[in-house]
């Protein structure tokens, strides 16, 4: 964190990054004096209600974020920054986005948690654009003009008024991560049965995570009716409104998922918290399950990052064929698990795999819209099976067949692409 202090007194020259955290609420002028080495502005969480017209005078910006500011309407002096790629405007009070505010660069948008009803046309214009962040805000629809947006990779539409997915929407190209969950059009879903655990019952011992939608706690659990505790993890959700949706809708996914060798045990959900938060009681994973990857960065958008992991081939094998069959087991179910990342998948040396993080999960509406949202999620698979090759230092003979089943799973038309079903048989 900088203080404008520091920036008043020139003693920040020729930095790239400004992260100004300080009660705002004008742009300060000083930030120009940057304009010949700032990439990354940080304004987020100051009382900004706009930003000046000549912000392109920061010729060199390319990602800002102006996350919970009480900004009504996206600043029209972004369309002119000729390099800025990525804009957050998260949890702002944004009403009404303006074509003219898009910059033909845009890789990435993050709108999320604000009263957006509309976007422009103008937003099909963005030929680059990848990443779309609109959870949370009050869209009843899309424009079509986003269909001409060809490398959209990931979008995020939770809780918002969706009664209905565009058709055009569910055959774009490139599209391999759609959360939905929280409106209208998957409402019909009932609740699955599972055992109530008495919040009594649990004695929380160390955190193991946190995320965007709750809290992961090692914890023991006695159950009345057993001798012995059990070592489980607990996870309590948070009630707002995630990049991918609500944590609730999470929750609820986790129990209609049910049991799978490639998913992690729900053993409950808590009953009785004495500050009503929700939550589940999971297996708790031995420690030799790591992350497999790491979140994409700002820079590469929509990728993860693998921090030189070296796989065998038969472990890219079994690790594919086991989340492969996790992914089908979820769509039989009528689940779209919406964010199949390596970064959400837990390994062993030994090629044994676990899918987690529900966050973006969401219910079919309908069995013909389902296996249209198959399909897409059959591309993320693609994508991940061609990252695990990377990491397999085998030549291009030895591995020919799992790069020839990626590139059916990734293939632009959609409806050409394997069911997960065919995939694990394959594999």
């Amino acid at each position: 964190m900088h203080t404008l202090a520091d920036l008043r007194a020139g003693k920040l020259a020729g930095i790239t990054r400004l992260n100004l955290n300080a009660d705002l609420s004008e742009f300060p002028e000083e930030i120009f004096s940057l304009a010949d080495s700032l990439e990354v502005l940080d304004l987020s969480g100051n009382r900004l209600t706009e930003l000046p017209a000549d912000l392109h005078r920061l010729k060199r910006l390319k990602i800002l974020f102006c996350s919970n500011n009480p900004f009504t309407r996206l600043p029209e002096c972004l369309g002119q920054c000729e390099q800025l790629f990525f804009i957050g405007f998260k949890a702002c009070e944004i009403v009404e986005v303006p074509g003219n505010a898009l910059p033909a660069a845009l890789r990435s948008l993050v709108l999320t948690d604000n009263r957006i009803e509309t976007l422009p046309d103008a937003i099909g214009e963005c030929a680059q654009l990848q990443k779309l962040m609109l959870a949370g805000n009050r869209l009843r629809q899309l424009p079509e003009s986003l269909a001409r947006c060809q490398r959209l990779e990931l979008l995020r539409i939770a809780v918002n008024d969706f009664h209905v997915l565009p058709h055009w929407l569910l055959e774009m190209p490139a599209l391999a991560w759609l959360a939905f969950a929280g409106n209208p059009l998957n409402d019909i879903h009932t609740e699955a049965p599972i055992r109530q655990i008495p919040w009594p019952q649990l004695a929380l011992q160390q955190v193991l995570g946190e995320g965007a939608s709750g809290v992961i706690q090692q914890a023991r659990w006695q159950a009345d009716d057993e001798a012995s505790a059990l070592e489980v993890a607990v996870k309590l959700y948070k009630g707002d409104v995630t990049s991918d949706g609500s944590p609730l809708n999470e929750m609820q996914a986790c129990i209609a998922a049910g049991c799978h060798p490639h998913l992690i045990p729900v053993l409950g959900e808590i009953q009785d918290h004495p500050h009503a938060a929700r939550g589940l009681v999971m297996a708790l994973i031995a420690p030799s399950f790591v992350t497999l990857a790491r979140p994409p960065t700002l820079e590469s958008c929509t990728r993860d990052t693998y921090a030189g992991t070296e796989l065998s081939l038969s472990t890219v094998k079994r690790m594919a064929a086991g989340i492969a069959a996790a992914c089908g087991h979820l769509h039989a179910h009528g689940i779209n698990h919406g964010d199949l990342y390596a970064h959400n998948i837990l390994w062993n040396e030994q090629g044994d795999s676990l899918l987690g993080d529900f966050g973006a999960a969401a219910f079919y509406p309908d069995q013909d819209t389902g296996q249209r949202l198959e399909r897409i999620e059959v591309r993320a698979f693609g994508i991940l099976l061609g990252e695990l090759l990377d990491c397999c230092g085998v030549g291009e003979a030895q591995a020919e067949g799992l790069r020839e089943l990626g590139a059916r799973c990734v293939q632009a038309d959609a409806q050409q692409r394997p069911g997960f079903a065919e995939i694990a048989g394959l594999l």
